[in-house]
């Protein structure tokens, strides 16, 4: 038997107008090369200029996952070749960095598990390499955009601990609103550092590192696989010439890992303190700024727990995302249940969704779904026709109760009316009638369904259950 052993580096990059040491705007999707200036191209005599925001945004990071904020941190040169990097070495932090000693919990089989975070620091991130047959190009508009650096200690023990560790993580960053963390655009991307061990050794075997993925699903693939291809060697006796420290990458076809480069220890990039750059000293408005952070998911799924007595297992859906957590609680300004809101978002909402369709962009926002809700509790529509009109809200922009009059889904609520059907079937079938008095109740079903079936499904099930009730009780 074996035990994972398992470290993640998660890069983050921070939602800043500009970049960490210059200018120049951060924006996505540009033409190549034109958020560029002298500072981010590594021009011979251009001086960097440190972005405040980042720090900032920074010290929030670290006041949320319950960490140390080093008043007294600093920049480092880290010598090691980058195609994409014009400079030939990256600016980050070594020795002293903003944040350290933090931790998060996440919850694995109903058990609350914690994982070290061991620091959090600043640095800038690289350009981008495009590949086109036997060309390539350098796109250098990301260079310099700034990255919060997390590491986090050996802690987890399996893939899926290390994903529940970054849907956590994901979720906390996008509450604080320190970055989008858009994992298909790069500003939230993981490197798993990964090694076996004999079940019951503590000590630490060979490490490899899976470098740059950006997908829940491939992280969980690699972390598989890896796993399996190390077992194997250490099975077959070759562990030491199969697993060598060595970083690799994952080829989303084929769902294998295979050897990039050798890995590099810490002395091999000859880090020394950035010249160019000051130590960053916070103060104390800084660090009481950092403090006002908003409710994060734990903080908010037990309030809502607390609050709108919905099951814990929900709130935690409902937190996983800051958006749902929005959209759930509009739904309640707007006067919906909890109860019911839960399940219409969760479910019957979310489980419409198509393609890139997301909560952001959803075509029934929380007002819409909040009415619809509502014309359940009110008894205008049952549940069952509410799927209904949902589904034609999600294809056409339109009012829901303008939806509900044109698919003429309303509930006949008019006891008289009712009543009337109640009658007629009541008389057509007699010796039901007879046996339902004489304790065969199991028939109270077959009278209800044939109210149901008279009226279309439009009868109010609640005033047809309580008139039948009356009527079969004479």
């Amino acid at each position: 038997m074996f035990e994972v052993v398992i470290g993640l580096e998660v890069h983050v990059q921070l939602n800043t107008k500009t970049k960490i040491f210059c200018s120049c705007a951060t924006s996505f999707g540009e033409e190549p090369n034109t958020n560029v200036c002298p500072v981010c191209l590594g021009l011979p005599g251009a001086l960097p200029v440190l972005n405040e925001e980042a720090v900032r945004k920074a010290i929030s990071f670290g006041y949320a996952i319950n960490a140390t904020i080093n008043k007294k941190s600093i920049f480092n040169r880290k010598n090691y070749f980058y195609p994409d990097l014009p400079k030939g070495y990256q600016i980050s932090q070594f020795e002293i960095p903003i944040v350290e000693n933090g931790e998060l919990f996440i919850n694995i089989n109903n058990k609350t598990k914690r994982i070290g975070i061991t620091r959090a620091h600043l640095e800038e991130d690289a350009g981008k390499n495009i590949h086109h047959g036997d060309e390539s190009y350098v796109d250098l508009n990301r260079a310099g955009t700034p990255l919060l650096e997390i590491v986090s200690e050996p802690d987890m023990r399996s893939a899926e601990e290390a994903v529940e560790y970054l849907k956590k993580l994901h979720a906390i960053v996008r509450y604080l609103d320190i970055s989008d963390a858009n994992m298909q655009e790069g500003s939230f991307r993981c490197d798993v550092n990964l090694s076996i061990r004999p079940k019951g050794d503590e000590k630490f075997y060979t490490r490899v590192e899976i470098k740059n993925l950006n997908s829940f699903r491939f992280i969980q693939k690699a972390i598989e696989y890896e796993v399996e291809r190390q077992i194997e060697a250490w099975e077959d006796g070759i562990y030491e010439e199969e697993v060598v420290q060595e970083t690799r990458l994952f080829d989303t076809k084929t769902f294998k890992t295979k050897s990039m480069r050798g890995k590099e220890d810490s002395a091999e990039y000859r880090y020394f303190p950035e010249p160019d750059l000051l130590p960053v000293i916070l103060t104390k408005e800084m660090l009481e700024k950092g403090k006002n952070i908003p409710e994060l998911p734990d903080e908010k799924r037990e309030r809502f727990v607390r609050e709108y007595k919905i099951k814990e297992y929900d709130a935690n859906v409902i937190t996983s995302s800051v958006e749902m957590a929005r959209f759930f609680e509009d739904m309640i300004q707007e006067g919906a249940s909890p109860k019911l809101s839960v399940s219409w978002l969760t479910v019957e909402l979310i489980g419409r969704f198509k393609g890139d369709t997301t909560i952001e962009n959803s075509p029934v926002d929380s007002k819409k779904l909040a009415k619809l809700v509502k014309r359940i509790e009110d008894s205008t529509i049952s549940a069952k026709a509410a799927k209904d009109v949902l589904d034609f809200l999600m294809e056409n922009d339109i009012e829901v109760d303008e939806a509900i009059d044109k698919l003429g889904v309303k509930q006949v609520s008019d006891d008289s009316a009712i009543l009337a059907m109640i009658d007629e079937i009541l008389s057509k079938n007699k010796d039901k009638v007879e046996e339902y008095k004489n304790g065969k109740e199991k028939l109270f079903g077959f009278f209800v369904g044939q109210v149901m079936k008279a009226s279309k499904g439009s009868a109010n099930p609640k005033i047809v259950n309580k008139l039948l009730k009356e009527r079969l009780s004479t």
